[in-house]
């Protein structure tokens, strides 16, 4: 089993040095990582640049130059690890939002599915009591009534960032070829392009904790092109099949 953690970064400095020791400490033999650095102005890709020569074979950093974006980040990093014989795939932040500790629990599950799913909006599930009611209402908002309402998602957290794929199903889904969104939008257009597709989703309950260190890049104009762009997807998919059996 050759596991391979992408993590995009921008501006994560202070934190990805504490994740790598922290996803290494889980003791998975086959676990190597890869960050997806967007350019960031605060050093990150120096910082990952060290961790790769400390951790030879295990830590990969890839530099992304030109236009920008988590969506972009996660289909070029996606692309990376499928070219070097991942068979499975965990997307996740680098700012302890998403815990390491469930990436055993992924993989118990994910041999009976063809993605699970850290998510905050099932039984046992839950956000960080700091968030805010403001930014609860959103997020719940956007997850049980909007993307539900408009594309018919039955997933509960079609926005979450936590996940494990199988190799075959982001074969399946041409993520190369087919995915087009650069935001956060990303998350929503995975998650509906898997169920339109026919694939076995597993969601299991996880702590979503606030950020530790740093700023958030959920900007006013990210949640804008979310909101637009949630009616091309249903349209772009209203006809679709599998891109392999």
């Amino acid at each position: 089993m050759n596991l391979v953690v992408v993590i995009p970064t921008y501006n994560e400095a202070e934190n990805i040095s504490p994740m790598t020791e922290a996803l290494f400490a889980l003791d998975i033999p086959e676990l190597e990582i890869l960050i997806v650095d967007d350019e960031s102005p605060d050093g990150t890709g120096a910082i990952a640049d060290e961790l790769a020569a400390k951790h030879q074979g295990r830590f990969h950093v890839m530099h992304r130059t030109g236009e920008r974006g988590l969506g972009l980040a996660y289909i070029d990093g996606f692309a990376w690890a499928l070219e070097h014989g991942a068979d499975y795939i965990v997307q996740m932040d680098c700012d302890f939002s998403h815990s390491p500790e469930y990436i055993p629990q992924f993989l118990e599950h994910i041999a009976d599915y063809d993605v699970v799913v850290g998510s905050r909006y099932i039984k046992g599930g839950k956000t960080d009591k700091d968030w805010g009611f403001g930014r609860w209402l959103l997020s719940w908002w956007a997850n049980s009534v909007y993307t539900r309402l408009i594309l018919g998602c039955k997933v509960k957290d079609a926005t979450a960032g936590f996940k494990c794929w199988k190799r075959e199903t982001l074969q399946g889904i041409g993520i190369t070829d087919c995915i087009r969104s650069r935001g956060y939008i990303f998350q929503v257009e995975m998650a509906y392009a898997t169920e339109k597709l026919g694939y076995r989703v597993l969601e299991i309950p996880i702590y979503f904790e606030d950020r530790r260190i740093g700023r958030s890049k959920m900007s006013m104009s990210v949640k804008i092109e979310a909101a637009l762009r949630i009616f091309e997807l249903r349209s772009k998919y209203r006809q679709c099949t599998p891109a392999i059996d």
